[in-house]
């Protein structure tokens, strides 16, 4: 194979590039991905792709055989596939704890190796949240932990409390909800901040907003993905990256999109 065009522009060195990544982790989003496209897709963007998330409930959707081909492509690729938070929160919304061995069990045998925790639409009261994180990894699951509100403005104090509680019962990273981040289409500075100072952010993905999220616009997801990379560095771990968006994010890291150089040359006399 040849070489890489316009080697002579180096990369940052404070980018994680070798796989699997402990830092400066992609999550993309599949929100029904056809095996084909997802598999053109993987053939461009998998080096810059550590999660893929089987967004909300749409893993119920597919023929079985559909969704093995689905999940043994993106292991080969080595993506590492899991589900969404909100098909948990439809399960316990509907079946209460009873239900949410099954489910566990159920995305094991498929081959899922983790799943998501998360409360957005279904508030998980008492010790419910880590009650189903145990129980997700004493089911052999990983778990990813989802903190914040898709509606309602949390506290610092609380989602650090909550991102606390996560990583006490066992999950291995925590999600922080995009939509408390960004206020009126500007970065939530103070509660970054906070959040910065208060837990390892090398264990904190943060999420990107999408227009699930009401009065969201395209800039803002821009303007969000480059705070956080200003913000945190290139190795800063981000979530809910559309297919179509991996190359543009993975360019941002690397100074090569709209967030530029941290350092300019001065110009040749």
């Amino acid at each position: 194979m040849g070489g890489q065009p316009f080697s002579m522009v180096p990369l940052p060195a404070d980018r994680s590039t070798e796989k699997p990544r402990r830092k400066g982790l992609t999550m993309m989003m599949d929100w029904g991905l056809p095996v084909n496209q997802q598999r053109d897709w993987l053939d461009l963007v998998a080096p810059y792709v550590d999660l893929a998330k089987f967004v909300v409930g749409t893993a119920r959707l597919y023929e079985e055989d559909y969704l093995l081909e689905k999940i043994a492509l993106y292991k080969a690729h080595d993506v590492h596939p899991f589900i969404g938070g909100q098909f948990l929160e439809y399960v316990y919304a509907t079946q209460g704890l009873q239900g949410a061995q099954p489910y566990f069990q159920e995305a094991k045998r498929l081959g899922f190796d983790a799943i998501e925790v998360s409360d957005n639409c279904v508030p998980l009261e008492g010790n419910s949240r880590q009650t189903l994180i145990r129980m997700a990894v004493d089911c052999g699951l990983e778990v990813h932990g989802e903190v914040g509100s898709k509606s309602d403005d949390t506290s610092a104090d609380t989602l650090i409390a909550q991102a606390n509680e996560c990583f006490e019962a066992g999950a291995d990273v925590v999600l922080v909800e995009g939509a408390e981040l960004l206020t009126d289409g500007e970065p939530n500075r103070f509660l970054i901040a906070a959040l910065r100072d208060g837990l390892d952010v090398t264990k904190i993905i943060f999420e990107l907003i999408g227009p699930w999220i009401p009065n969201t616009q395209l800039c803002d997801v821009y303007q969000l993905k480059k705070f956080y990379i200003t913000e945190f560095g290139p190795d800063v771990n981000i979530a809910n990256v559309m297919p179509d968006q991996v190359w543009e994010t993975e360019a941002l890291r690397a100074g090569l999109s709209v967030v530029g150089p941290t350092e300019i040359a001065s110009a040749a006399e």
